[in-house]
């Protein structure tokens, strides 16, 4: 499948998640009223189940109120959560509508997702201040989630309110990058690679022309565990376009490393990616020429200015790699 932004794409439940994913978000504050204040059906709200396996949830069959509600099910004792930090999560979402509930999302039974950036404001007010491995649930009404308008591509009317129990994995910072041993800078036939600690590395191009085929080279040799096929694997990159030399994509500007499971089918991310990284290592930094046929094919993705013929070059950091199952 070749859609725009597929190595950045989100599934659903982390596209509720973001507030930018969808084509309207809330103007919402992001002031709440947690369970213990709140005297609407939403604080009746309660799951069940024990960390990393999917919940038991129990909605009323009532309306919704209009507080949001937070309990903390099971206190962790890792990092505390803050503003600039990214999550590994499982979790499970409802859409609350009227009187009836139904399960939207449970990444549980697939992989994890990667929840960081801009986050609807009910949800910041939920996960900012909790503690790596904890188990959270949140009931967010309308006006901390999409407002009135909802979100017509997500299923969301400016009445749903949203249920969400998410566990909490793991943390990252949104400047974390590659932290194993400089081994290179690419250049010759490749662009040359220059980078600052905690920001998007930049590309110097050669005046040759790009690769026929997929180039892959290791910058810096990490010290983990080696990436297999299956693999939740969070990563930094930036991607730019040799014909152009400018830059299309990038984690660091989107405030979150991204996440995905590598050499997944269908596919979560491009072929070049799946081919390049696998036998990589945690804490590396790899550069990756990918030419049409690996990566948008003929077709080429419009939107980010990407024709059937370019060649693309990304920078991807390797920071961690969380075995499924």
């Amino acid at each position: 499948m070749r859609r725009f932004l597929a190595l950045i794409a989100i599934p659903l439940l982390a596209c509720v998640v973001l507030a930018g994913c969808g084509s309207s978000k809330s103007s919402a504050s992001s002031s709440s009223s947690s369970s213990s204040s709140s005297s609407s059906s939403n604080s009746a709200v309660t799951a069940t189940g024990s960390f990393g396996k999917a919940p038991t949830v129990d909605i009323p069959k009532a309306k919704a109120g209009n507080n949001l509600a937070v309990k903390t099910l099971i206190q962790g004792t890792g990092a505390t959560l803050t503003k600039s930090d990214a999550m590994a999560a499982n979790f499970v979402l409802y859409f609350w509508d009227g009187t009836s509930s139904s399960l939207k999302a449970n990444t549980f039974t697939s992989n994890p997702t990667v929840i960081g950036g801009t986050m609807l404001p009910g949800l910041e007010s939920a996960l900012i201040g909790q503690k790596v491995g904890s188990r959270v649930l949140a009931v967010i009404p309308p006006a901390q989630g999409y407002g009135t308008s909802g979100n017509s591509q997500l299923g969301i009317t400016g009445t749903t309110t949203l249920v969400f129990v998410i566990d909490v994995l793991k943390a990252y910072s949104n400047t974390a990058g590659a932290t194993g041993t400089q081994v290179s800078n690419g250049g010759g036939t490749l662009p040359t690679v220059t980078a600052k600690a905690g920001s998007a590395p930049t590309l110097t191009f050669p005046s040759s022309s790009p690769p026929s085929g997929l180039v892959s080279k290791t910058l810096i040799k990490g010290n983990g565990p080696a990436v297999v096929k299956g693999d939740y694997v969070i990563a930094q990159y930036v991607g730019y376009i040799w014909r152009t030399k400018k830059v299309f994509g990038s984690s660091w500007s989107s405030g979150s490393p991204f996440g995905f499971v590598i050499g997944a089918s269908p596919e979560q991310v491009i072929p070049g990616w799946d081919k390049a990284l696998v036998g990589q290592t945690v804490g590396s930094r790899v550069l990756i020429s990918i030419p049409p046929a690996e990566g948008y094919g003929s077709a080429g993705q419009s939107q980010a200015g990407i024709t059937g013929k370019d060649t693309l070059v990304f920078v991807v950091d390797i920071i961690d790699a969380l075995k499924q199952g």
